[in-house]
């Protein structure tokens, strides 16, 4: 995901890197506050507060803010205030957005359809800050949403720390599930004799003209959640993907892959996993499951299906985009005009293979980036050494499958890695999500309420907590000259993650090997060559090795969109992770800089939660609302 110069050292630790011209995250102070043995009547202050909002909300000024925001405060918004993304901190910030923007916001209420949503008191930083939190109901000129508030007193009066507030649904344009769901059969007489099979080979062919609306190039979690939302806000898609079946991007991965976030995290909209679904999900599975997915709500997809060609037109706002699809081993081609296309690619780019001196002249049995890794072969006593470039997780579960496989495996450390052990991630995850956490929809809300900045001051002592809990795997991987980090300014794995996209390691049995001297680790030092035998290092080493896989990462993700779109797309639109000036995610499942073009990527969670976001935008679109 990240951008990685395997060439060039840098004098930036792992840690603190950033994608090329993103932001480098601020970190958040809590607010001082009373403990929480404070009794409270947390419906009461919520319900005032809200009281308060409504009615300054239309009329806003720097005094009225100041007594509703915190100095430090956060407001996170996604398409309410805004078509965009923003966290504005401080009254200051608001106010300047809403001169430029008048609020779209009409009202707040308390959410209180559950024990669990209804307003109650509760802590920030270890229990030294209190606070009451509520769920919120929010209406917009244009739909309805919900929200999450955290107040915290200041001089008797309870103000915002952080307020989120998020669109849901569009007035008019409801999603087609629960009481809105399709009735299924038309009943009575009537001259069609189209069943549903039929109507669905009809619909998914696209023939007699008709036309898709959206076309999604992947058919990863990225298209197929966002392909789901639009079709329950009535908006027709197209799914194209090159490998032959839906799920072969998962199945095609390296033999030993399962998913290192649990399952209770990784549900998908409208169809989430069924209970005796395993924690952990190895990659077939999902790929079966993805299969089922596109089949069970009805998507329609195209496989073994490239884009040869596109081309935007700035006056009629469509596209022409020339695909190319085997249907019987023969190769067929069609010409669709969408309005939007979504680059659901992943949130990576092109395989960062590195150009080392000599590449060429390697004589052993394979040299290739993981992408293409597809497993080991079993070698056991014959003496087979594999060197693995890179040292996060793809490079450990790669070296673990050599090392299962009787090779001689080293890894080499460029950079300093953040490893977390698996059990002890799934232990700090519990809270919202595990057998005995909230509702999915709750825990999202609860989850993406707190702004990025909050989120790593949190996480920095959450860090040092689970430091502790993994410290003699920790010790023991220094000892084997394994070199680590604990994230940017100490704050942890996710923060890492949506700074640089990768530089971590969950832990899911390789460390053991590394400390064991199982697998060897040779840090801190750049490649100078590949020769015909192995590997020679600045530092003069040299490393014999029969198979070198260089798990180096990936570039942004506009170097794909300009790999299959060309250089007049991908020339307009905008670098895609990181983090902005306010501190949200670059250009993902917002808009790209492209007219009717865009980005959709990320982990299961985060597409369960941003393929919602995308959709609502290009419905809005469609229905002229922005």
């Amino acid at each position: 995901m990240g951008s990685v110069a395997v060439q060039s050292p840098t004098s930036v630790p792992s840690s603190d890197r950033v994608e090329p011209g993103s932001f480098p995250l601020t970190t958040a102070q809590f607010p001082t506050g009373g403990s929480n043995s404070k009794p409270v009547n947390a419906h009461d202050i919520a319900s005032k507060w809200v009281s308060s909002f409504n009615q300054n909300i239309k009329s806003p000024s720097l005094s009225t803010l100041s007594e509703l925001f915190l100095t430090e405060s956060y407001w996170r918004d996604q398409l309410c205030l805004t078509w965009d993304f923003h966290t504005l901190a401080g009254p200051s910030k608001i106010l300047s957005l809403l001169k430029t923007n008048p609020s779209r916001i009409t009202s707040l209420s308390l959410d209180t359809s559950s024990s669990y949503r209804s307003p109650q008191s509760s802590s920030l930083n270890n229990e030294e800050v209190q606070t009451v939190q509520a769920f919120l109901k929010v209406e917009t000129d244009v739909g309805s949403g919900e929200g999450f508030v955290r107040l915290v007193e200041a001089e008797g009066v309870w103000k915002v720390f952080t307020l989120f507030t998020f669109l849901k649904q569009l007035r008019g344009f409801e999603e087609a599930i629960g009481k809105k769901r399709p009735y299924g059969v038309k009943h009575g007489e009537h001259d069609s004799q189209e069943n549903w099979a039929d109507r669905r080979k009809i619909e998914e062919a696209f023939e007699g003209g008709e036309e898709p609306t959206v076309l999604i190039v992947g058919a990863g979690q990225s298209g197929l959640t966002v392909a789901a939302r639009l079709k329950m806000l009535g908006i027709k898609s197209l799914i194209v993907d090159r490998e032959d079946r839906i799920g072969d991007n998962w199945r095609s991965r390296y033999h030993q892959l399962v998913l290192h976030d649990c399952v209770w995290f990784d549900h998908l909209p409208y169809m989430p996993f069924p209970e005796y679904w395993p924690i952990f999900t190895p990659k077939d599975k999902l790929g079966d499951w993805f299969e089922s997915y596109v089949k069970l709500l009805e998507l329609n997809a195209w496989t073994k299906t490239t884009v040869s060609k596109a081309a935007w037109d700035d006056k009629s706002a469509h596209w022409t985009v020339d695909l190319e699809r085997v249907v019987d081993g023969n190769t067929q081609s069609r010409v669709l005009h969408p309005k939007h296309i979504i680059q659901a690619t992943g949130a990576s780019g092109e395989p960062n293979m590195p150009n080392i001196k000599g590449m060429s002249t390697f004589t052993g049995s394979r040299l290739v980036h993981s992408s293409s890794f597809t497993g080991a072969l079993p070698a056991h006593g014959q003496n087979k050494r594999a060197v693995i470039v890179g040292c996060c997780n793809s490079a450990h579960d790669i070296a673990q499958a050599y090392h299962k496989n009787g090779y001689s495996v080293t890894l080499i450390q460029r950079s300093t890695t953040l490893v977390l052990n698996a059990d002890t991630n799934l232990r700090h995850m519990a809270g919202l999500w595990s057998d005995d956490g909230p509702a999915t929809d709750d825990a999202d809300v609860v989850f993406m309420s707190v702004p990025n900045a909050v989120v790593k001051r949190m996480n920095i002592d959450m860090t040092v907590v689970q430091a502790g809990e993994d410290c003699e795997t920790l010790e023991g991987l220094e000892r084997a000259g394994f070199r680590l980090d604990k994230g940017p300014d100490g704050s942890g794995l996710w923060i890492k993650y949506l700074q640089r996209g990768g530089g971590y390691y969950i832990d899911v049995g390789c460390s053991q090997l590394i400390i064991d001297g199982k697998i060897k680790v040779k840090s801190g030092c750049e490649i100078s060559e590949i020769t015909a035998k192995g590997l020679v290092f600045e530092d003069g080493e040299s490393m014999e090795a029969d198979e070198i896989i260089f798990a180096t990462g990936y570039l942004n993700m506009r170097t794909q969109c300009r790999k299959i779109f060309g250089d007049e797309v991908a020339d307009r639109t905008r670098d895609v992770w990181g983090f902005d000036e306010e501190g949200e995610i670059r250009t993902l499942w917002r808009g790209s800089g492209h007219p009717g073009f865009w980005f959709m990527g990320g982990n299961l969670a985060l597409c369960r939660w941003y393929s919602r976001m995308l959709a609502l935008q290009i419905k809005g679109v469609e229905e002229g609302l922005m």
